[in-house]
């Protein structure tokens, strides 16, 4: 494993990309296909700087370069949003990155997909620590496999349901699946967001991540960095820049180790400690999340310093949905907290796991009366986005107009916690 970087430093676009070239100079790459799986726009990273190095450092050894898109389960990313994304003029990869194909993962094309094998129910039981006693299938995107090589590029943040994103969690649920990306999903809910979020560490979502990756037959890698929230946007802008690019560390050897390595900076880098809880806080959501499936993590980010009976406000006027591929299912149930679905699990086991998952999440911690048929959650959540009081208040969520807001006033007030750029940094009590 090689490393560049640490909490606090700041790694410069040619020591970036000095750095990737040595890395991936190592590897015997000559004659071989290599696939490039890198994160979509939900996620801070300067991928111009890395992907641009990255293709400095292999064109003209590989015989095939694929850089594929891990959506997970969002929307597909166009061409234009694909050119913003990865610094190339739209139209013109060629001229950016000659012998190169961008392809999105195509996550409800069963036709994309290739099962690598099966977790047998005693190893996912195991796995999550007895919260799951079935099998599950493994299936990832063709191009994972009908490459030679699979490098990872991509960041290192706190995650409400893995502990810290990046790594494997490319693959699952990047590029899977849906049988992995639903048990995992559902298995963060049920040991919940504020628990597992920025947990160091194994947990026992990345262990059965990682149990899934290791049936990939391709050799993996991956090139793990850590930067500063919402630095991307300028470097974007500016690929070629010399200036600071907010990349504190970078990464490079397998995906286990590169990613324990990255959340290990992250730890240091990604969290934020305060010393009493607050009662209410105002998350400025930040631009990149355009839906409520993504701009959720404004609350995730926020929760374990919410009093009891507090709030978290989500400002996002850019959101105008709940989630463009997920909108139709969420909608039907709205936003409850776990024990409201375990405790009628008659009612929702037909629903996705990974929709019960994100509903649970965004609501909070709380409790489930079944004999009264009462739930009580710890905190409210309020929406002031750019959908209405009548669809917000449909969701179980509490409204509030955005134009009412003014964050300047908001941050005056000694119990209310205003984060800007919010979705990335975590908070957390310092006992």
């Amino acid at each position: 494993m090689q490393q560049v970087g640490g909490p606090g430093q700041d790694v410069m676009p040619e020591e970036a990309r000095r750095f990737v070239n040595d890395a991936l100079r190592s590897v015997p790459l000559e004659g071989r296909s290599l696939c490039v799986v890198v994160p979509d726009s939900t996620r801070t990273c300067p991928l111009p700087l890395l992907l641009g190095a990255v293709h400095g450092a292999v064109h003209g050894r590989v015989s095939r370069l694929t850089v594929l898109i891990a959506l997970g389960t969002h929307a597909p990313m166009d061409e234009t949003q694909l050119a913003t994304h990865l610094g190339y003029r739209p139209g013109r990869l060629a001229e950016t990155y000659p012998g190169t194909t961008v392809v999105n993962h195509e996550w409800w094309v069963p036709e994309a997909l290739t099962v690598v094998g099966e977790i047998p129910a005693p190893d996912v039981a195991e796995l999550s620590e007895g919260r799951f006693d079935e099998p599950v299938v493994v299936r990832v995107n063709r191009h994972v496999v009908d490459h030679d090589v699979v490098l990872v590029v991509g960041p290192v943040f706190p995650h409400e349901v893995v502990g810290f994103s990046g790594g494997n969690k490319y693959f699952f649920p990047g590029v899977a699946g849906r049988e992995v990306i639903d048990l995992s999903h559902w298995l963060g809910a049920l040991i919940t967001n504020a628990e597992i979020i920025g947990t160091p560490g194994v947990t026992p979502v990345r262990a059965v991540i990682d149990r899934a990756a290791s049936l990939i037959p391709s050799e993996r890698l991956c090139l793990a960095a850590v930067v500063a929230s919402g630095s991307h946007e300028r470097l974007n802008e500016e690929p070629n820049a010399t200036m600071s690019t907010g990349l504190h560390s970078l990464a490079f050897g397998t995906p286990e180790e590169a990613w324990a390595a990255s959340a290990g900076v992250s730890a240091q880098t990604h969290v934020r400690y305060l010393d009493r809880p607050v009662r209410r806080v105002l998350s400025l959501v930040a631009g990149r999340y355009d839906e409520l499936w993504t701009a959720a993590k404004g609350m995730f980010k926020v929760e374990p310093v919410v009093a009891d009976g507090g709030e978290v406000v989500l400002y996002a006027p850019q959101v105008t949905e709940v989630s463009r591929t997920h909108g139709a299912e969420i909608e039907k149930i709205g936003y409850h907290c776990r024990d409201y679905f375990t405790g009628q699990w008659e009612r929702f086991g037909d629903v996705s796991r990974s929709v019960l998952a994100h509903s649970t999440h965004l609501r909070g911690g709380g409790t489930y009366d079944p004999v009264l048929g009462e739930e009580r959650c710890r905190v409210t959540v309020t929406l002031a986005t750019g959908m209405d009081e009548a669809r917000t208040r449909a969701l179980g969520l509490a409204y509030r107009d955005p134009a009412s807001i003014d964050p300047d006033e908001w941050a005056r007030d000694p119990d209310t916690l205003v984060v800007p750029n919010a979705g990335e940094i975590l908070f957390r009590l310092r006992s």
